[in-house]
């Protein structure tokens, strides 16, 4: 049976790596957008907009030129509709989402849900450890440490507990004498 720690380090691992594929699938080597033909350069959905924004216009310019025809694949006298190239763009955005669900389906909403910490498997690396373990006796916890863990699980100190090798059958049979 994998840990939980073993968990949580191999889905940080499987999430940076999906970062990182995502990132060089939209910018090439970069490791942010700082490679972008845009303005937008601190948010990837911004970007894609302006990308938009500019693919419209240019369509408009194109269109008062040539012949609007979805079906062409490269001309210099027939473009695409808006429409068509809408459709492109938000099948880019889409791709690029991958079906995350909407409240973290940006790099920025990612990085608000993990607390904006750049070092987030360390840190949560860290919060595992120092949780009370079960299947050990020796993890080397402080006294402050002990006394934390016993008070969050509602356990009593051995001090409080008393002396827990009283013979109580002997005590029993002298009570009856």
């Amino acid at each position: 049976m994998t840990d939980l720690s073993t968990r949580l380090r191999d889905l940080a691992t499987r999430l940076a790596t999906e970062d990182k594929t995502n990132r060089t699938f939209i910018n090439g080597n970069a490791p942010d957008l700082s490679d972008l033909d845009t303005t937008a350069k601190s948010n990837l959905v911004e970007a894609l907009n302006e990308l938009k924004g500019l693919v419209d216009a240019a369509a408009a310019a194109a269109a008062a030129k040539a012949a609007i025809d979805d079906a062409a694949v490269s001309s210099t006298t027939k473009t695409y509709s808006i429409d068509k190239i809408s459709a492109l763009i938000t099948a880019a955005i889409d791709g690029v989402v991958a079906g995350a669900p909407t409240a973290i389906n940006t790099l920025n909403e990612l990085a608000t849900a993990i607390g904006d910490d750049a070092n987030f498997a360390a840190t949560i690396t860290a919060a595992l450890g120092n949780r009370v373990r079960v299947d050990t006796a020796a993890q080397g916890l402080t006294e402050p440490q002990k006394g934390n863990a016993r008070t969050n699980i509602g356990a009593a100190a051995a001090a409080d507990v008393g002396v827990t090798d009283t013979d109580f059958v002997a005590i029993f049979e002298a009570g009856l004498s």
